[in-house]
């Protein structure tokens, strides 16, 4: 199929028509006209002392001219008045002035040739008819004026009609093809934010495993290996590390089972629909789905049951335990932040704490919290190694610095990190509060 509905293969609407149906029915009505303008054309070869073909060959070209119609509404009409004088062209003169009013021609040269339509037809019937003896004159003229009038103002006035319903359908079917396209738009710009919510799910699930597993394991492993130096030399501070892996390890098992029932929470049910017109709910269709994925992101994650500042001295007290020299030190008075903006400043210093137990053991270690008008402020820095402590050889898949700055980013703060001149590392965050 074509665009314009014809079979591939075949031959399309010819010349100036739109559609095949439309030229025959023009073709139709021209050889209708023709024989009409024929058989008047006998009368007048009569009256005008022409021959009867003569008559019968200019009546048929009169009357073929219908077939212009849609090319050519104006010259259609000119040559009904035109011939009106000789008393043919009846369905010329009716199906012309339809045509003209229901075109895209200008109001006033519908107008005009209208009215030089109904006087040429008045001045032709008041002719014909005034001869008769026995014809009153009023009546005549009253006669001229009806017929005058019945064969234009009608066919003018529905063909007027006929054009303004042809125009509003267009604009109509206009506006449902601009509404589909802007419909599909929505539908796309819907589907692309869910698969943004779905990547932006998955980012933030990985960021929070890497986070829970990586503390905890890195603690168990430096906890693990003090034990295994101390064990036969102190069998006390033995028990003391081996109580401590064990409580890492439930504690890490805890935070697991916590994120895998938020994972494997039902979801929240729909809203119900609401009544609108045919076309609104395609919309609300695709704008729901887009707030509801994004309202998702979050809600997996379970930021509202994460942890907060206050459990940073916790913190902090397993990394002294674990025997690493931790420095902790709060500037300004704490506030109650929002929910997002305290686990991130919590996972920013569990994370840097892990990577000093993984690149720095031994190192003494700094953890500032500053609290400011508008904005907190973290900062972790270790400085270098004491070359006595062993590695502990935990492995390190450089995604700790790169969640980090994804999580500060994401709240609008600014992240730093980098080697400090003193040989040791540095990592820096401020994030806005309000």
């Amino acid at each position: 199929m074509t665009e314009t509905g014809e079979v591939e293969g075949r031959a399309g609407p010819p010349l100036w028509w739109a559609r095949r149906r439309d030229a025959v029915w023009d073709v139709a009505l021209g050889g209708v006209s023709a024989v009409e303008c024929a058989w008047e054309g006998v009368p007048f070869a009569a009256e005008a002392g022409l021959p009867t073909t003569v008559g019968v060959l200019f009546g048929f070209v009169v009357g073929a001219t219908l077939v212009l119609r849609r090319r050519w509404p104006i010259a259609v009409v000119l040559v009904g008045i035109a011939v009106s004088p000789a008393a043919m062209g009846f369905l010329l003169a009716v199906v012309g002035m339809y045509t003209l009013a229901s075109s895209e021609v200008p109001r006033r040269i519908t107008a005009t040739l209208a009215s030089m339509s109904l006087a040429a037809t008045f001045v032709v019937m008041y002719m014909r008819t005034r001869g008769d003896v026995e014809a009153d004159p009023t009546l005549v003229v009253v006669l001229s004026v009806f017929v005058a009038v019945a064969l234009t103002v009608p066919p003018v006035l529905f063909g007027l009609y006929i054009g303004a319903r042809r125009r509003l359908m267009e604009s109509l079917q206009e506006r449902a093809d601009s509404l589909e396209r802007e419909l599909s738009l929505l539908a796309d710009r819907a589907e692309e934010r869910a698969e943004w919510a779905r990547t932006e799910e998955r980012t933030r699930i990985a960021r929070e495993m890497h986070d829970v597993v990586a503390h905890r394991v890195s603690l168990m492993v430096v906890h693990a290996a003090a034990l295994e130096a101390v064990a036969v030399k102190d069998p006390a501070r033995a028990a003391k590390n081996a109580a401590l892996v064990g409580d890492m390890g439930r504690q890490a098992l805890t935070e697991l089972r916590e994120m895998l029932g938020v994972l494997r929470a039902p979801p929240k049910p729909a809203p119900a629909p609401v009544p609108a017109p045919d076309l609104v709910p395609v919309a609300a269709v695709a704008a729901v789905a887009a707030v509801a994925a994004a309202e998702g992101a979050g809600a997996v994650c379970g930021v509202e049951d994460g942890p907060s500042l206050g459990e940073l001295e916790a913190l902090v007290g397993q990394s002294r335990a674990a025997g690493m020299a931790v420095e902790m030190l709060v500037h300004g008075e704490g506030a109650a932040y929002a929910a997002d903006v305290e686990q991130t400043a919590f996972r920013v210093v569990q994370e840097a704490l892990t990577n000093c137990h993984k690149h720095a053991p031994g190192a003494r270690v700094v953890v500032r919290l500053a609290h400011r008008a508008g904005e907190v402020a973290m900062q972790v820095e270790n400085g270098p190694c004491d070359g006595k402590s062993p590695e502990p050889g935990l492995p390190s898949g450089g995604n700790g610095l790169v969640g980090m700055r994804e999580r500060v980013l994401g709240l609008g703060g600014v992240f730093v990190s980098g080697p400090t001149d003193a040989g040791g590392f540095k990592v820096s965050a401020v994030l806005p509060t309000a």
